[in-house]
């Protein structure tokens, strides 16, 4: 029998592809934190950031100095429905608080691990409308007082500016998770000649979930363009100079804040940074756009929506004619999203009886491997073919161990037809399972009826379980592996690891030098997996787990009861004695392929038998 070597040529593409599974996992983890802050600094920070939100007197939007007559007529207004409470101060006739009531986000310091969701406070969030007067003076309405009065149907702030011009901020309530806001100048022209004015929002996302470093991943802007005809994403920064944008959204992980504007953003740019170190925010945003001034006034439309990323909510927010403002977008599904919603569908039907999440993903599984079954049986059949024909590939490679590579391979190719058996057969089944694959990847960390459901050991489902965690920074084990150890992971591994040693019993060994044996390459997973999946969404590895272990009972349930090898051997035996079928165009265009390889090998061969006796 052939003895495989491991030569040069196959050491240096292991090495290869090694160098490429880490590069893919540092850029997967580059949202990792490097340093874990110590328990006392976590504590300060919280407490401050705690006392900042619920402190009615205090507001320091930015470093501006005020004289303490203008500080002792700030005030916040309050805008409550039962879902939201938001606060406007008077500085600026802007947000200083917005509360989501019937949410929470992870606190690691309480027993109970919740505390009350904020989007915004007074120390993570600006609005600003700049612009200069006549004198070149620049006036911020961010420094502005503004004097507020409630009527019927809104409240009114207004700030008087020089030679009796105003500016106005008018917020009112609308539906269960907005704000409408107008902003509306009387005699602007007194005190500025300028076509246009800026807008600035500045937004400092603060984490709200149990895995930061997910959440970081799944934080970046999202917004609309052209009448809701597009959308588009950013995670580092973006420049919109000609299209105009319907809405600007600052989307974390399973909230959103969203900036619509009804006349639409014009010369829009946003950057955005993260925090790596900092336990309190995630990323910093800093979005600006153009304001024209028309008739030498301003008067736009916009509204703050401060929405949990609920897909059948997102959906029903329509413009006034009836149109998606394409507000469900903002949950990133990628590009299998009619598969995620069809598991949404799923989990929503299964949910209404009552079962625990934990099981309704278990249950989901069972769905998809039934689904799917036919695929893995076809894998099997293909794998129990190349297994019978093992002992007559070792002979052939015995026969030609000495002989040119490529002829080894075109008898190789013919032993498979005459057999009735397509070694490419099996890589269709599992291409097809790529995008279930891809689109459960996606579906579990975005699901947000999952998050805070409890299953087993795990408390949040869309974060990672942790069975054992340390505060200490360990030097490249925390920024590839975390500060944590997640048990739904290594038991998924494990099984995995099993699964990955039944189902490549049938794989051959490459039968050329220097090609890489992928069972190597299989085997290599389940340790990636460990480091990858590791500060991911518990739910996924949880899914992982079970599908894995469904996977070997099927292979053990084919293999028993519903395959006969015997039959499957004679029936190879019977077609090598039948006629050679006719080949194919594409095995036609791949034996000329082969030859035509083999020729020019043996060419270069016999120019440097040449070249050798001419050096002689």
């Amino acid at each position: 029998m052939q003895q495989n070597k491991f030569d040069k040529n196959q050491l240096i593409g292991f090495i290869l592809i090694g160098v490429i599974l880490i590069g893919f996992l540092v850029y997967s983890n580059k949202q990792q934190k490097n340093q874990i802050a110590t328990a006392q600094k976590e504590e300060q920070i919280a407490e401050k950031a705690e006392k900042t939100a619920s402190d009615t007197k205090t507001v320091t939007p930015q470093p501006v100095k005020f004289d303490s007559t203008s500080q002792s007529k700030i005030e916040l207004i309050p805008f409550t429905n039962k879902d939201l409470e938001v606060k406007v101060s008077t500085q600026g006739a802007q947000l200083r608080e917005v509360k989501l009531t019937k949410w929470t986000s992870y606190d690691k310091d309480s027993k109970s691990h919740k505390k009350d969701l904020i989007l915004v406070n007074s120390e993570n969030s600006d609005f600003n409308i700049s612009f200069k007067d006549k004198a070149g003076k620049i006036i911020n309405t961010r420094d502005l007082i503004f004097a507020p009065e409630k009527n019927d149907t809104a409240t009114v702030f207004t700030a008087n500016l020089e030679n009796g011009a105003f500016i106005k901020f008018i917020y009112q309530l609308k539906g269960k998770y907005s704000l409408d806001f107008s902003v509306e100048t009387k005699d602007l022209t007194k005190i500025t000649s300028a076509k246009h004015v800026s807008l600035n929002w500045q937004q400092n996302a603060l984490a709200l979930e149990k895995g930061k470093s997910q959440e970081t991943i799944y934080t970046e802007y999202r917004y609309s363009l052209n009448n809701h005809s597009q959308t588009d994403y950013d995670t580092n920064g973006f420049e919109e100079a000609k299209d105009k944008l319907d809405w600007i959204s600052v989307k974390q992980q399973f909230f959103a804040t969203i900036l619509e504007s009804q006349q639409g953003f014009k010369n829009s740019k946003g950057t955005q940074e993260s925090e790596k170190d900092d336990p309190v925010y995630l990323k910093n945003f800093v979005f600006s756009s153009i304001i024209p001034v028309e008739k030498g006034e301003i008067n736009q439309n916009y509204t703050w929506n401060f929405l949990p990323l609920d897909y059948d909510l997102l959906k029903s927010y329509k413009t006034d004619s009836g149109q998606s403002k394409q507000f469900e977008y903002n949950i990133p599904f990628g590009w299998m999203k009619w598969l995620c919603i069809f598991y949404l569908w799923i989990y929503k039907f299964l949910a209404q009886f009552g079962i625990a999440a934990g099981w309704i993903i278990f249950l989901m599984t069972i769905v998809v491997k039934l689904v799917t079954s036919p695929i893995m049986y076809k894998q099997y059949i293909q794998g129990a073919k190349m297994r019978i024909l093992k002992p007559d590939i070792d002979e052939l490679n015995e026969k030609n161990k000495n002989a040119d590579p490529l002829k080894k391979q075109k008898e190789t190719m013919d032993l498979y037809r005459k057999a009735g058996v397509n070694p490419l057969a099996g890589c269709l089944p599992a291409l097809i399972q790529i995008p279930i694959f891809y689109s459960l990847f996606r579906f579990f960390p975005n699901n947000i009826a999952l998050r805070g459901q409890s299953f087993l050991w795990a408390d949040d489902l869309t974060a990672y379980d942790s069975i054992y965690e340390w505060t200490t920074h360990i030097p490249l084990l925390s920024s590839f592996y975390g500060n944590h150890i997640s048990l739904f992971t290594i038991l998924y591994c494990v099984v995995l690891l099993i699964y990955t040693k039944m189902s490549t019993s049938t794989m051959q060994a490459p039968t050329q030098e220097g090609m890489p044996d992928m069972r190597f390459m299989m085997y290599l997973m389940p340790v990636m997996f460990i480091f990858w999946l590791n500060s991911y969404a518990s739910g996924l590895s949880w899914y992982y787990l079970v599908s894995n272990a469904i996977n070997i009972l099927l292979i053990l349930l084919i293999k028993n009861f519903m395959i006969n090898e015997d039959k499957i051997h004679a029936k190879m035996q019977e077609n090598k004695t039948k006629p050679v079928k006719k080949k194919s165009r594409w095995q036609q265009k791949m034996q000329d392929m082969m030859e035509q390889a083999q020729q020019q090998q043996k060419q270069i061969q016999e120019q440097k038998n040449k070249q050798s006796k001419n050096k002689k």
